[in-house]
């Protein structure tokens, strides 16, 4: 965890809000000796993060169960049972708590690399499919990603997607995603439930959006930000597929998205 002292932090937020976000170093030096002009030139050259794939770096590399629950205060963690619906999470590069809250609702939880193919993933016989967050650029996960989530839509496999998963799953639907002026990243975001009205504030960290405007007749937005507009999640009208821009694991954070989880698995179980 990085400390920094002796930095106008106000004045830094008002400067990345006006002018975007810069490219930086963050050095360190036992004695305090810098050369500053070639820290100035490494984040000059550094190419930014549209067009990587970091989900790769990331991943896991082979699959594997995942069974530990939420942790609670008067027993700390828990084991799932694991009797209720099978779902595979993909990882681009998943918070454990989402594997947590997953297990906690009694789901059982396979966890499979980013390069997983369809016939890999449907080879576990899920119920259900979680994309999951991670770094990086949508567009350049989702080359070997969006083909794979196609599949899923369009076979009607009960998917949800969070953060990163929710780009790539917009991006499946033919719509467009974008680099941010300013990214949101915070725990303390306001978003709005579309359908309801309902006001969440939420964990977010992101430098990409989903546009909007670049959304197909058979998607619907169903939460939006209430700092800037932007797209905070998706619904599919013809398939059992929804995600969220937001982080409703928390971890940290505020638990009002906590339902996301209780609304999937649920949705998974026999009517």
């Amino acid at each position: 965890i990085i400390g920094v002292a002796g930095v106008d932090t106000r004045a830094l937020a008002a400067m990345i809000r006006e002018r975007g976000m810069p490219h930086a170093v963050i050095a360190h030096h036992p004695a305090g000796h810098f050369d500053i002009a070639a820290l100035m030139a490494r984040a000059c050259a550094w190419s930014g993060l549209e067009g990587r794939d970091l989900a790769r770096e990331v991943s896991t590399l082979q699959a594997y169960g995942h069974t530990e629950t939420a942790w609670k205060w008067d027993r700390g963690y828990g084991k799932s049972d694991e009797s209720g619906p099978h779902v595979v999470v993909i990882d681009y590069g998943v918070k454990r708590n989402i594997l947590r809250l997953l297990a906690d609702r009694g789901a059982r939880v396979t966890v499979v690399p980013a390069t997983s193919s369809f016939d890999d993933i449907m080879a576990k016989k899920p119920d259900g499919v979680v994309l999951s967050n991670g770094p990086g650029d949508p567009a350049a996960t989702g080359e070997h990603a969006i083909p794979v989530i196609r599949s899923l839509i369009v076979n009607k496999v009960p998917t949800l997607g969070i953060c990163l998963g929710h780009q790539m799953l917009a991006l499946a639907a033919g719509a467009k995603t974008k680099k941010m002026p300013q990214g949101h990243h915070g725990a303390n975001h306001p978003v709005k439930d579309l359908e309801t009205g309902k006001v969440e504030i939420v964990s977010m960290n992101h430098g990409f959006t989903v546009d909007v405007s670049t959304l197909p007749e058979n998607v619907e937005p169903t939460f939006t930000s209430l700092f800037d507009g932007t797209n905070c999640g998706i619904r599919f009208k013809d398939a059992p597929a929804f995600s969220v821009q937001h982080h409703p694991e928390a971890s940290p954070g505020p638990q009002d998205s906590f339902g996301v989880f209780t609304k999937f698995v649920d949705g998974l179980r026999p009517a």
